[in-house]
């Protein structure tokens, strides 16, 4: 299979027979071997009827998954990945915002040489305060925190080879950056305009809640990105900085008890500066346990701490020796 189409599908019944026509209009014209994976995520209308009738309709491109209730949109994609056999991968949400007319585009792109192709929605078609201003506070803010500059992580159009996005599992909101653990293997990653359209079936799933949510992800993403393979240095790191911090203290305790006859009991900063000495030492602790376990965790599965993007065998035959 060259392409696998993954829309996760929540209460979406008015726009999925419309969806497959679009998705067919864009597709066709390629020459491609592809399917279109639908993931029900617990819908309570009646997707879970309609994509039936579309896999019997059109076996030959649509391939249905019924999830047994609602999981969450990163859940749904993760069972839309593993359940498809596509060497590309595009993720597409199945509300009719996104234009599966932008999918040659992303291929296009990923047949230049690029690993994962992220959409742009530049005229976003939707609410300014309660959607547009945080997603773009929050695209900001998971360029900064991550380094990988996105205008728009939101958007759920996106083209990705299906090597770079496989060793890992999604959690929680964790499918808004894929990009960041593709880069963290060494993905080629390009961002390009796409067209978004107003809503035209339904409401939002999603508002402002989701906001806290994103945060603490970021903080996971940020720690796996960073940290995964070697958390000493972050909790060794900052085990070392309180450490030196309370040894100063104590220090200016100690100058001031000697050259001034200040009791060095007398002051909390005696008090603050030994627990600051104890969290420093606790820290390098937990650094040295979480090695322990990244250890295991790699070592138990045979997952290696590297990835490879291309291998050249060694072309130059082979000679027996003479008997």
């Amino acid at each position: 299979m060259d392409l696998s189409v993954i829309i996760p599908v929540y209460n979406e019944e008015e726009s999925l027979l419309l969806l497959h026509q679009a998705v067919h209009q864009a597709l066709d014209p390629l020459n491609l071997r592809w399917e279109m994976v639908l993931v029900d995520d617990g819908s309570k209308d009646a997707s879970p009827r309609i994509i039936e009738q579309l896999h019997q309709s059109d076996p030959q491109h649509v391939r249905a998954v019924l999830l047994r209730r609602n999981f969450g949109q990163t859940a749904a994609i993760a069972a839309g990945i593993d359940h498809s056999c596509g060497e590309r991968i595009v993720l597409l949400d199945a509300d009719l915002q996104n234009d599966p007319a932008d999918i040659p585009t992303l291929l296009a792109k990923l047949d230049e040489g690029y690993d994962v192709v992220s959409g742009w929605r530049i005229n976003r078609q939707d609410q300014f305060l309660t959607r547009t201003l945080p997603s773009r506070l929050a695209n900001w803010l998971i360029s900064q925190t991550t380094g990988v500059h996105l205008h728009d992580y939101g958007c759920t159009l996106k083209a990705y080879r299906r090597e770079v996005i496989t060793g890992f599992k999604l959690y929680g909101e964790m499918h808004r950056f894929i990009p960041v653990y593709a880069h963290s293997v060494g993905a080629k990653i390009l961002e390009v305009p796409v067209h978004h359209h107003p809503r035209r079936f339904g409401k939002a799933k999603y508002g402002l809640e989701r906001t806290v949510k994103v945060i603490l992800d970021l903080i996971t993403v940020k720690f796996l990105s960073s940290y995964g393979n070697k958390p000493i240095y972050l909790f060794g790191g900052a085990g070392f900085i309180l450490i030196l911090l309370s040894l100063i203290t104590l220090l200016v305790l100690f100058v001031r008890r000697v050259f001034f006859q200040i009791p060095v009991l007398d002051s909390p900063i005696f008090i603050m500066s030994t627990m600051v000495f104890i969290l420093g030492f606790q820290s390098i602790l937990m650094g040295l346990i979480a090695e322990l376990l990244v250890r295991t965790y790699h070592e138990s599965q045979g997952k290696p701490t590297y990835t490879v993007r291309k291998i050249l065998p060694n072309n130059h035959p082979i000679h027996e020796p003479n008997r």
